[in-house]
């Protein structure tokens, strides 16, 4: 077996036991431990490894395979050597040309009486014009009439593609899975805050009289609301011919990866900026009831006041801020009067964390706002997660030899409690 199907294997292995581990999460209905989540992210980071390795040893192999075919075509045309012992007069190497030219056999007389060399002896030889290396006919590399004809181009079998955004957002929120296409749930909105001392009583009944009292408890009171929320389609195709698909059999897989990240680029950006209009979630920029940040001095003591603001009207600790990777940028660039870096600068290690808080970057993020919250507060249905159909029934394709290749995946999103969010405002005068 070759190493890339070995290292195939083995990453297949670990891609199953992260499977298994969501089999189990979703069949026990629960969010991931931390200890599940660390798991997940280092047989990630191994998988990943992995599929690096396997691209070098498929390059290694497609190398080693050129130069097989290669060696087979030149042993078939190599002519059978014949043992023959060159003279002065024969058309030889350079080597021999050289020993057999007259300037050198002059030169050697006089060095090396005797045809012996001294011990310590030091040589400068004459120099000695050999004719004939240039050959009438010349064989080059550059020409397909000549050597060129056995140069053929390496397929190192790399494919480089335009590379995608990475995405955070997922990974911060709660994931959940239904089989409806609706997901209800209740919100609190009002909460008790009767409760209060009570002095003994001290009659059996109470007729108000004075000095009477009755040790009654005060009732308390709270309501609440019913939400739901519609599960929306995101979808994408691409047309391709069946002879296309047919010769080139990575393109299928190309197109499948493609279409899948392109929906997870969408959801990531439903999340955050979805309109609720329509097919579109609402996402966290539209939800009403999120608290708000206004800026305040700096960006720096903007971003700690929003720690204060959750803790007091929302009621949350926080598990995270979000920022634009421009916004994250300036935090880090921050220096004091001294030009001291406030963050550790850029020898800084350790993940990556502003007033104590971890820190997410997402490219969906609007440059100047930020958010701070806990993002467990935002969950996530999902009702298919990403599949790929391919069919030739789209209008005329069945005739013209073409599939339409359609990726698709079907969620519903929720902010269960919008007050556990703050919206930041990174930008002084706005």
């Amino acid at each position: 077996m070759k190493k890339s199907e070995q290292l195939a294997l083995e990453m297949r292995e670990k891609w199953d036991e992260i499977k298994d581990l969501r089999g189990k999460v979703v069949e026990e209905d629960r969010d991931y431990s931390q200890d599940e989540k660390d798991l997940i992210e280092k047989t990630l980071d191994e998988v990943g490894e992995i599929e690096n390795q396997i691209e070098l040893e498929k390059a290694n192999e497609s190398i080693n395979n050129r130069i097989d075919e290669l060696d087979a075509i030149f042993s078939k045309s190599q002519p059978e050597k014949k043992s023959k012992k060159r003279g002065r007069g024969d058309n030889g190497s350079l080597g021999q040309k050289f020993i057999d030219s007259a300037e050198w056999r002059d030169f050697m007389k006089s060095a090396a009486p005797g045809g012996r060399l001294a011990e310590k002896a030091k040589l400068s030889s004459p120099p000695v014009q050999v004719t004939d290396l240039l050959q009438k006919t010349l064989l080059t590399g550059s020409s397909d009439l000549s050597a060129g004809a056995f140069v053929v181009p390496e397929d190192t079998g790399i494919y480089e593609s335009i590379g995608r955004y990475p995405l955070s957002l997922r990974n911060l929120i709660s994931v959940r899975q239904t089989t409806s296409d609706t997901v209800e749930f209740v919100r609190q909105t009002a909460q008790v805050t009767q409760a209060t001392a009570v002095p003994e009583a001290n009659v059996t009944e109470y007729t108000g009289a004075t000095g009477e009292v009755s040790g009654e408890k005060p009732e308390g009171a709270m309501t609440f609301e019913r939400v739901a929320e519609v599960v929306k389609t995101l979808a994408v195709w691409i047309p391709a011919t069946k002879r296309a698909l047919a010769d080139a059999s990575q393109l299928r897989g190309l197109i499948d990866s493609e279409l899948l990240e392109d929906l997870d680029e969408e959801l990531e950006n439903q999340l955050l900026n979805g309109s609720g209009v329509g097919e579109n979630f609402t996402g966290l920029a539209n939800t009403s009831g999120v608290l708000v940040q206004t800026y305040v001095t700096d960006i720096a003591a903007t971003a700690r006041k929003a720690i204060t603001n959750l803790l007091i009207n929302g009621r949350q600790v926080p598990t995270g801020y979000l920022f634009n990777p421009q916004d994250w940028e300036a935090y880090d660039l921050l220096k004091d009067s001294n030009g001291r870096y406030y963050w550790g600068g850029p020898m800084a290690q350790g993940p990556r964390t502003l007033w104590g808080v971890p820190v997410a970057q997402s490219f969906f993020q609007t440059q100047g706002t930020g958010w701070l919250g806990n993002w467990r507060k935002m969950v996530l249905w999902d009702r298919e997660e990403g599949t790929i159909s391919a069919t030739d029934s789209h209008e005329d394709f069945f005739v013209r030899n073409l599939v339409a290749i359609l990726a698709e995946m079907r969620a519903a999103m929720g902010v269960i409690r919008p007050s556990a969010f703050v919206e930041i405002d990174l930008t002084s005068g706005s």
